[in-house]
């Protein structure tokens, strides 16, 4: 295995004062297991909590983003990103420990043009199971249309490559991370290269299925559709932005 690019590995958070420890924990022992120093990069959104005191502690660069466009965020902390590798992480999920040995692996075969990982929920219910079926149903369309199991979760991409596909689509306010892969997914499709997924799970919080309940999503199809359209801010608002 060759030497590791320098990598940094960009978090978005919103008062994420019970998670963000954990995650960037999570982060140091994937790098770690590598042996490198991860540039870790914490962008606190509108955050009224400790998130950023407690990410500063740890050793992250933390970024201050009063945006209310999730892609916005992203953007913002991959722009600040010294490094030609990038992760990017929501700040409720553990990076698998075997994830930036993975990432190395594939980008340097040349064979990959970024990718994503499988989540899976800290906790099982039937649901959060028949949830999950029915978001994969919904989201069926874009993928077969693309030809691809379009990953996500946790994106890893060269920054050069994301920079050549514009970024994340700061007009839409929702569904920014399917479009960003699709968009990633042809660059490579037109250079031979495939859209890859980690074999290491991607353990992400089930706290929104605490908050709203395990059905919510099938008992109130009206607004998750809302939310597939990547456009409604009402709806987004009401998911994500406000939710709490």
């Amino acid at each position: 295995m060759s030497e590791m690019k320098s990598i940094s590995v960009v978090i978005p958070a919103h008062n994420e004062e019970n998670y963000i420890e954990k995650c960037i924990e999570s982060v140091k022992a994937a790098a770690n297991e590598v042996g490198i120093s991860a540039e870790i990069i914490v962008v606190c959104n509108r955050c009224t909590d400790s998130t950023a005191d407690i990410a500063g502690s740890l050793g992250a660069t933390v970024i201050e983003n009063d945006s209310r466009c999730i892609a916005a965020v992203r953007n913002n902390g991959i722009s600040a990103a010294s490094g030609p590798v990038i992760i990017t992480l929501d700040a409720d999920s553990l990076m698998p420990q075997s994830a930036i040995c993975e990432v190395e692996e594939k980008l340097e075969s040349g064979k990959y043009v970024g990718g994503g990982a499988i989540p899976v929920f800290d906790r099982a219910s039937l649901g959060i199971f028949f949830s999950t079926l029915y978001v994969a149903w919904n989201l069926a369309p874009v993928m077969i249309k693309n030809r691809a199991a379009l990953s996500g979760g946790m994106f890893w991409f060269n920054k050069a490559d994301y920079e050549a596909v514009g970024g994340f689509d700061e007009q839409l306010v929702s569904l920014e991370d399917m479009d960003f892969a699709v968009r990633m997914n042809r660059l490579g499709r037109s250079r031979g290269q495939k859209w890859g997924t980690l074999k290491g799970k991607l353990i992400t919080s089930s706290r929104k299925f605490d908050q709203f309940g395990d059905w919510y999503l099938i008992k109130n199809r009206k607004i998750t559709k809302r939310i597939f359209t990547g456009r409604d801010r009402e709806a987004a608002n009401q998911f994500y932005y406000d939710a709490r």
